[in-house]
């Protein structure tokens, strides 16, 4: 375990969209003294890589640096290492509940968009293939869900 207060895990399908964007706007809102946050895809097709450049786009348009990160895949042992593990999309959503081999596992994962309309199984749309509105879009439904995560945890 690392040596942070809480840690906290965003996944989608290949870490290059979505989940970078999630956790730069996450620490962006945080004390990075007390909060790890990274970020994985279910899918390990992008290990390694640097996220989309329009990721790096619209982040770095709202003030968040997200250069620094590399793509990585979910592995079982995340549910370990991670007190929150948000998830984009519900596809991924059961990927990753598919790997919890406990209750405390599975209480760990969420809807990321519940924190900002619980019980309505909102997903983080995948921009991969739409233009940069697409970007604009998912980092305004991040922002808000990163609010709401960082006044709760």
């Amino acid at each position: 375990m690392c040596n942070y207060k809480v840690n906290v895990l965003m996944v989608c399908l290949g870490n290059i969209c979505r989940s970078p964007l999630a956790e730069g706007i996450l620490k962006s809102k945080l004390d990075p003294s007390r909060y790890l946050v990274s970020s994985a895809g279910t899918a390990n097709y992008h290990k390694g890589k640097l996220p989309d450049s329009r990721s790096i786009a619209v982040a770095r348009k709202n003030g968040v640096d997200i250069t620094d990160q590399k793509a990585a895949q979910f592995i079982k042992a995340d549910f370990r290492k991670y007190d929150h593990i948000f998830v984009m999309d519900v596809e991924n959503y059961k990927n990753v509940l598919a790997l919890a081999t406990t209750k405390q596992d599975k209480d760990k994962v969420s809807l990321i968009l519940d924190e900002i309309s619980k019980g309505e199984y909102l997903e983080v749309p995948d921009p991969y293939y739409g233009g940069d509105s697409g970007f604009e879009h998912v980092y305004s439904l991040l922002d808000a869900a990163c609010k709401s995560i960082a006044i709760r945890i």
